[in-house]
């Protein structure tokens, strides 16, 4: 007991005095997950858009398929960037393996899927209420998955921060493609696995509280987002009705 709360006190204190390594760490992992939502959610906004308003042949079987990535180990995505980026892959002359760019690649991979699937089912939605008025008034298929994209804003706004939550929790891509080197390559979820096996305990749990902070800030602000639209959901109907 007395080793579990030194080791507490210890990592608050490495928190709280800002510890050099350990921020360090902390700024590597937000920039790592933050740029590979950016591309994700780039990519992912307009195939799930496309998606949602979109009917042609096979649509059902794209669906399967990108609801079964949803399900891909981070362990596997990992191993198929690795094969990619890795000397006698199609992208090994890129000379990105253990690097801040096959991290953010992998990552992106990743994420892309869940950014795809809930744009995609918010989008649909939307077409289902008011899609058919935005059809009558000639708007072809582009622009009315723009159109409602734009409408559900709010909510997809939620899908981003969702999407940035995945990411910055994952730990298996990371470690296989990046190669967790101290100083380029280390971030928190790595750090954690290796610093309990060496038994650097006050180290993993102060990065362990820190991932915690961010993970409970972005339920938060999921929250205050989806209270928000209430909130603007209700004043609209109110105004409807007067």
């Amino acid at each position: 007991m007395n080793t579990f709360s030194d080791s507490v006190a210890t990592a608050l204190q490495l928190v709280l005095s800002g510890d050099p390594g350990l921020w360090a760490i902390v700024l590597r992992s937000l920039a790592v997950s933050a740029t590979a939502c950016l591309l994700a959610c780039s990519l992912g906004l307009a195939l799930g858009a496309g998606l949602a308003v979109a009917r042609f042949p096979g649509r059902g079987v794209v669906l399967t398929l990108l609801n079964t990535a949803l399900a891909v180990p981070a362990v596997v995505v990992g191993l198929v960037v690795y094969l990619l980026l890795s000397r006698s892959g199609p992208l090994g002359f890129l000379g990105w393996l253990f690097s801040f760019q096959a991290m953010v690649l992998a990552q992106a991979i990743l994420v892309l899927p869940l950014v795809t699937a809930l744009t995609r089912q918010v989008v649909e939605d939307a077409d289902r209420s008011h899609g058919e008025q935005l059809s009558s008034l000639g708007a072809g298929l582009g622009l009315r998955s723009l159109l409602l994209a734009w409408d559900e804003r709010y909510a997809l706004l939620t899908v981003l921060i969702t999407a940035f939550g995945r990411a910055i929790a994952e730990v298996g891509a990371v470690m296989i493609v990046g190669g967790n080197i101290e100083g380029f390559t280390r971030v928190m979820t790595t750090a954690i696995a290796l610093e309990t096996s060496k038994g650097d305990l006050p180290l993993a749990l102060g990065l362990g509280l820190v991932l915690l902070a961010v993970v409970l800030l972005l339920n938060s602000a999921v929250a205050l987002l989806r209270r928000w639209r209430e909130r603007l959901d209700g004043g609209d109907l109110r105004m409807a009705t007067t």
